[in-house]
């Protein structure tokens, strides 16, 4: 009887997205991967079905194989990992909103700009928001890189953090606009509760893929 390989290279990138989500480093997984390719076909040489051996549950599988072979994980944290970034990015951005104005007092008091010089209303907003952003931004990459500099590739994530948070905050605070500008930016507490969650649920998301990104390309 053949060996039906489709179905066992299918039942091996099953269990391998599992182990990446468990955190099991690429040596491991590689070791793991080649001894259950050999009891699958060593299995349907047999005359049994490999995924029948594997059940109906193969992630479940994939686990018991990891946890019966002993192999280390890297534990994801992200409870951790996602309270670290929102607490030093809220601290930063207090912080870079306090500096943004101070800073615009000064000028103010510094320079006389001339009575004819007009500042589009668009671009005060960019340059206001956008700084405080990236000193959001950058509170939340250092306050996890520092603050959990003992975590299993926190320095990864930390990278990967500075990498995707300016794109998607950014393209968390367009989409805030725009269902602000829809209703006309009216503020009441549903629609600022709504552009305020749009941005949030963008950092979060951009954190947690850098954490995972991080934990499933353990070396």
């Amino acid at each position: 009887m053949s060996t039906p390989t489709p179905v066992v290279d299918h039942l091996l990138a099953t269990a391998d997205r599992e182990w990446r989500a468990l955190g099991i480093n690429r040596s491991d997984r590689t070791t793991l991967s080649a001894d259950l390719r050999a009891e699958l076909e060593a299995a349907a040489a047999d005359g049994f079905d490999p995924a029948q051996l594997v059940g109906a549950d193969p992630a479940g599988f994939a686990l018991r194989v990891a946890e019966e072979a002993g192999v280390g994980r890297t534990p994801p944290r992200y409870g951790q990992v996602l309270g670290a970034a929102t607490a030093g990015a809220l601290l930063a951005m207090v912080v870079g909103f306090l500096v943004v104005i101070g800073l615009h007092q000064i000028l103010v008091a510094l320079f006389d700009l001339p009575r004819g010089l007009h500042v589009p209303i668009w671009l005060a907003a960019a340059v206001f928001y956008g700084g405080v952003a990236a000193a959001a931004v950058t509170g939340a990459v250092l306050t996890v890189r520092i603050g959990l500099r003992d975590a299993p590739r926190i320095r990864h994530t930390a990278a990967r953090m500075a990498l995707l948070l300016p794109p998607a905050v950014a393209a968390s605070i367009a989409a805030a606009v725009a269902l602000g500008w829809s209703f006309d930016f009216p503020l009441t507490p549903v629609i600022m509760a709504a552009e305020a969650a749009i941005v949030l649920g963008g950092f979060l998301a951009a954190t947690t893929l850098a954490r995972r990104w991080s934990v499933r390309t353990a070396a």
